[in-house]
């Protein structure tokens, strides 16, 4: 799985690129061999002015398959981070309990 993380607005410390690794590894782990590339973008909408504008998307990169994408919005980073990889994880096995459940559907080929 290769990971893309970045800031916009504000530094990206040490501290908070580690919590970003620590907490997708736990929520990911499962998944890593069907994960290609997760990208996660952190932004400071309001800068010093404050108020709920620490933003976290996450895209996720499925092979044959469309990106998951989750955003959320916090008064923390550290918390919309925290809950945008919760669910991240429950989007997740969504979607690939649906797909593993449609490649189980399909009739088999025949060949005569």
């Amino acid at each position: 799985m290769e990971l893309d993380i970045r800031a916009k607005g504000f530094e990206l410390t040490a501290a908070i690129e580690q919590h970003i690794r620590r907490r997708l590894q736990f929520a990911l782990d499962w998944a890593r061999h069907g994960i290609g590339r997760v990208t996660v973008r952190l932004s400071d909408e309001n800068g010093p002015r404050g108020g709920l504008d620490k933003r976290c998307a996450i895209v996720v990169s499925l092979p044959a398959q469309s990106e998951l994408v989750i955003e959320d919005t916090r008064d923390d980073i550290y918390r919309a981070i925290d809950h945008a990889v919760e669910r991240l994880g429950r989007n997740l096995a969504k979607r690939l309990a649906r797909s593993r459940a449609h490649a189980k559907i399909r009739p088999a080929l025949v060949l005569s």
